[in-house]
């Protein structure tokens, strides 16, 4: 057909990015809070549960919850 803009394959696997990354802007705030928590040193900050226990289930790493709260 002439006269149409061509779309998308609809034969195609994925309908979203295949990673998060490809989501997030390249100047994206969340990307600071992402480098600053990760150079944070928890045990040295007297976070006292920086580190998962062998029993029960497992909970949420306090670098992800602190990032959260900081994003947030």
């Amino acid at each position: 057909m002439t006269g149409f803009i061509e779309g998308v394959n609809r034969d195609q696997t994925t309908l979203f990015p295949v990673r998060l990354e490809d989501w997030i802007g390249e100047d994206n705030l969340v990307r600071v809070v992402d480098l600053f928590g990760d150079e944070l040193d928890l045990a040295a900050l007297d976070f006292h549960r920086h580190a998962a226990v062998r029993t029960g289930r497992r909970g949420r790493h306090p670098a992800v919850l602190l990032k959260l709260f900081i994003y947030g």
